[in-house]
């Protein structure tokens, strides 16, 4: 194993090779024969487990309902939304034959399932009473992507799409805010990472949207990541599907749509915001194990009788592994850092003739005696105080690699110079936004919430300035 941990690469010397190397040694994926296309591994799909335990409880809490759509979409139905298929046109996978014979009609693999959902709901919609329709799905889409990396942009990935139709724009709005803010809190109390939350701009919403919001994450390189979206159709869709109700004054109106995901990408966020040189290191709540016993000297009288008793104490407070394998203690050690586990209990005779475990934390690797009649506390608190570390270690990043400029130089200069975040303010004018993209390099992320006035006029032009944007280097 120490030989495995030496041959990740330094996230210094080359950072994507670093992340590929995390993700093969630490057994989260492996590549299929399907271009593009990743295997999830046990490890991998646990830790997705985990993310869609805790959002499925979250978006049922709200009352969301799920449904399942069919993966293929007539080629008639995609076309029915002008803007919609305009913007997934270069990323569909067609179904051409049935068998050996040719299909009447092209069937696309869904890269998303608005129009699936838009066609259902104009079925069961006729009337105020039929509103909300609050669905989410969990499945997986099919882009055809020319770059690939596992998790972040692959061919197939799994997500959760939330569709729900409503009677006001009001409502609508409202549902669109009330799920970012899930998904930025989900992201900031579960995953440890902070975020930015605000509304892209024209250019870069989502195709055939009235508004699309986003969360953006700032990884250990600098570049950015979109976490989730969040976008409010307004009629866009229900016009072209149909899909209306009587009110209750008797009258026909068209319902206004929301469409929300979060993808598998949030685990190569995890990868890319927490990881080290030693391999992962997982946010406490969504680990797949948080506690690993390793005995030493197990083959000592007693010793694996008492880490089975611990586990069993311990598994009332957390999710918990004895390693009793005959590998050496010191490859347990590195394999489980490797696999990013929280909190490790060491168990030799000498601690159980005292009493007492030793708690090695993943993020830090401090080491702690523990008694073991404090063992479930202590555990449930070390538990949220590696939480805690974990965000202020990411925030703190974040907050150094964030950068304000003034000038159209200075964009250009930070650009070129540092990674992460940069603050300017804009226009509005998608102009500007070209020539930021060609000359400087870099993309609007987004127009945050959380505003601030750094000067009159666009760092672009001299035009009165409309809003400040976070811009920078993407993934």
């Amino acid at each position: 194993m120490k030989d495995q941990v030496k041959a990740i690469t330094a996230m210094e010397e080359d950072f994507a090779q670093w992340y590929t190397d995390i993700v093969k040694k630490a057994e989260l994926v492996d590549y299929s024969s399907v271009k593009g296309c990743m295997i999830l591994r046990p490890y991998g799909y646990a830790i997705w487990e985990n993310i869609q335990r805790i959002m499925d409880d979250s978006l049922k809490a709200k009352g969301h309902e799920n449904v399942y759509m069919p993966m293929f979409i007539p080629e008639s139905l995609l076309q029915k939304e002008k803007d919609h298929v305009e913007g997934f046109a270069p990323e569909v996978a067609w179904v051409t034959h049935g068998g050996s014979e040719e299909l009447t009609e092209r069937l696309c693999v869904r890269p998303t399932s608005e129009t699936l959902f838009c066609e259902h709901f104009a079925k069961i919609v006729q009337s105020y009473n039929d509103l909300p329709k609050l669905y989410n799905q969990w499945c997986s889409v099919v882009r055809w992507e020319k770059t690939t990396r596992p998790f972040l942009r692959t061919t197939e990935f799994l997500w959760q799409e939330g569709h729900t139709v409503h009677a006001t724009a009001e409502e609508s709005e409202a549902e669109t805010i009330d799920i970012l803010n899930l998904y930025a809190s989900f992201c900031e109390n579960y995953l440890a990472i902070p975020v930015v939350k605000g509304q892209k701009t024209e250019k870069e919403k989502f195709a055939g949207a009235k508004a699309t919001y986003t969360i953006e994450s700032l990884m250990h390189d600098g570049k950015a990541l979109q976490t989730a979206t969040s976008h409010n159709f307004g009629t866009n869709f229900t016009q072209a599907f149909d899909i209306k109700y009587l009110d209750k004054n008797g009258r026909w109106q068209h319902a206004h749509q929301t469409s929300w995901g979060m993808t598998t990408r949030t685990i190569g966020a995890l990868i890319m915001v927490h990881g080290d040189n030693n391999g992962l290191i997982l946010p406490p709540k969504i680990a797949p194990t948080q506690v690993m016993i390793v005995p030493i000297a197990q083959h000592k009288e007693g010793v694996l009788e008492q880490a089975a008793k611990l586990q069993e104490r311990i598994s009332k407070v957390s999710r918990v592994k004895i390693d009793a394998s005959s590998k050496s203690p010191g490859w347990k050690f590195n394999e489980y850092e490797m696999k990013g586990v929280p909190i490790r209990l060491e168990v030799g005779p000498k601690d159980i003739e005292n009493n007492q475990v030793v708690l090695v934390r993943r993020d830090t690797k401090q080491k702690e005696i523990v008694s073991m009649d404090a063992l479930e506390a202590r555990i449930t608190e070390l538990l949220e105080e590696i939480h805690q570390a974990m965000f202020a270690r990411a925030k703190a990043l974040r907050d150094e690699k964030t950068y304000a400029v003034r000038t159209m130089e200075e964009m250009k200069q930070t650009a070129d110079k540092l990674q992460g975040f940069i603050q300017a303010m804009w226009c509005g004018d998608l102009v500007c936004e070209e020539r930021l993209k060609e000359e400087a390099g870099v993309t609007s992320r987004c127009i945050p919430f959380e505003q601030a006035h750094l000067t009159d006029t666009c760092v672009c032009c001299e035009k009165e300035a409309k809003h400040m944007v976070y811009w920078g280097k993407a993934y």
